[in-house]
């Protein structure tokens, strides 16, 4: 059993903990900049690549698809893992060690010789990147305290939201203008960088005692979510829900996931901390970011779709006309981070999701000669809400944790996300597919296709206010908590035991 941290020693029970983004603090966030973007980056850059792939060697889309699937299944295999490592090992060195794993797989992977080794490559590559962004939300955490974690996650969330808009048009630019192994050879100096940052500017790890790892609990939930995803990425080249693969892998997950949630609400220590999720701020921060996952990357790929089969755009400029996502949460996020300490979190987010909202139902009526001066500055909305939704959540859901809670929960966090961006990828791809008659796309009318992807965006936009709904039970006070809790008081659990002898 976990012993009650002593305030002196926890930032989040600290009434004297400082409220300043100091120049300590700001460094340790630059050295989690640099491992977050490095691998968010490479998950949307490789992608536009995929195409120019499957010619070089010469294989199927269906084949050479699986670069980007075997990553999305090693990141859903290990960030399960990451809460117990870094209770276990320590923050630091397996932030250090998630960064040295992702730079030795893009490094076969830039000296790949086939597609099964480019593949094999790219999973190795997926367990360090899978580690990276939640072991940094956990040192974040833990350096920042509650006063000050908004605004930096304002700092840590731009190339969060930044890395899925701009890395189509890095990886179109390495892979027409350079060579398609840059795509994994860029990443070795700025992980280089980052690496000698992590040694010289994060704080040593404190010695902690020997945590028992949940084994079955890992046997439950990282097979269930590794088979949940790869179901639903045989669900997406389907173009439907009938396919038996498809549907079995997506319903054989959700038994497995399902069986951990019941395992980890009556194990003490579990692999992630479900009794979290009964929590008023928690539950509703992940719920809210579970939908805007789903609602968000989908988004993302429906419009790079619209731009390519229906303007026509190489993708290059199908990544550039992104772009004013890009710049709207690039305004967004620091001004979002700085009102979550004045107003509190649920204000900003429900502002940000209608903007989204209103974004949504713009495109809904899109079509093949919609003027793109109507298009980019409705992105442009877009974008400003995005930046004011996401960092606002996941802060909210990380500020009254205890000092113990947080790893297991920033786990948990990004668990819910990448199941989330998973599932409406897939969903979305679906409907939009059907939409369109179970046709690709290419050589179709463009005419045509506008109001399926239409038709589309008001899917999204549903997704968008359901998100809404959730982030009405986010906290609308300065203070971040709901109402009625009082300050350094242990949050009520849902379907949790008082200990015994409390």
């Amino acid at each position: 059993m976990n012993a009650i941290p002593d305030p002196a020693q926890d930032p989040a029970q600290d009434p004297a903990a400082p409220t300043r983004l100091d120049a300590p603090l700001l460094r340790i966030a630059m050295v989690v900049v640099i491992g977050t973007v490095m691998s968010i980056l490479d998950t949307t850059v490789v992608n536009v690549a995929i195409k120019d792939l499957a010619r070089i060697f010469d294989v199927s889309l269906a084949t050479m698809q699986w670069v980007s699937t075997g990553y999305m299944l090693a990141l859903a295999t290990v960030i399960p893992l990451t809460g117990w490592a870094a209770d276990r090992f320590g923050t630091k060195r397996l932030y250090m060690t998630s960064i040295l794993l992702f730079l030795a797989g893009s490094a076969l992977s830039g000296a790949a010789w086939s597609p099964a080794t480019l593949i094999l490559f790219r999973v190795l590559q997926g367990f360090g990147g899978g580690m990276i962004t939640p072991a940094g939300m956990t040192i974040l955490r833990h350096a920042a305290g509650p006063r000050r974690i908004a605004r930096l996650m304002g700092i840590i969330g731009v190339p969060m939201l930044l890395g899925p808009i701009f890395g189509p048009i890095l990886g179109g630019w390495l892979v027409d203008d350079a060579s398609w192994r840059w795509i994994f050879f860029i990443n070795l100096p700025i992980g280089a960088v980052g690496l000698y940052a992590a040694a010289r500017i994060l704080p040593p790890d404190q010695s902690k005692a020997r945590h028992a790892l949940d084994w079955p609990g890992l046997l439950l939930v990282s097979p269930g979510l590794a088979i949940f995803v790869f179901g639903l990425a045989r669900v997406t080249a389907a173009g439907n829900l009938s396919g038996l693969s498809g549907d079995g892998c997506v319903a054989l997950g959700l038994v497995l996931i399902g069986g951990f949630v019941l395992h980890a609400l009556r194990r003490e220590d579990p692999l992630i901390d479900m009794r979290l999720f009964g929590r008023r701020t928690f539950g509703a921060a992940a719920l809210t970011t579970f939908l805007f996952g789903t609602a968000f990357f989908g988004i993302s790929l429906i419009l790079a779709l619209y731009f390519q089969l229906v303007r026509g755009a190489p993708a290059l400029d199908a990544g550039l006309l992104l772009a004013p996502q890009g710049f709207g949460a690039m305004l967004s996020m620091p001004i979002a981070s700085r009102l979550v300490d004045r107003i509190g979190p649920g204000k900003v987010v429900l502002a940000g999701l209608a903007l989204v909202g209103l974004a949504m139902l713009s495109l809904a009526g899109i079509a093949g000669t919609t003027p793109f001066w109507w298009i980019e500055p409705t992105l442009f909305v877009s974008g400003l809400g995005m930046g004011a939704t996401m960092m606002p959540a996941m802060s909210a859901a990380l500020a009254d944790l205890q000092h113990h809670e947080i790893a297991r929960a920033t786990s948990g966090l990004n668990v819910v996300q990448r199941v989330g961006g998973s599932i409406g990828t897939a969903l979305l791809t679906v409907i939009l597919t059907q939409q369109m008659g179970g046709r690709d796309g290419h050589g179709a009318d463009p005419v045509t296709l506008g109001p399926a992807f239409g038709h589309t965006f008001r899917w999204s936009f549903a997704l968008v206010v359901m998100a809404m709904i959730a982030a009405l039970f986010l906290p609308r006070s300065r203070s971040g908590r709901p109402a009625g809790e009082q300050p350094g008081a242990e949050p009520a659990v849902l379907g949790s035991k008082r200990p015994r002898g409390a």
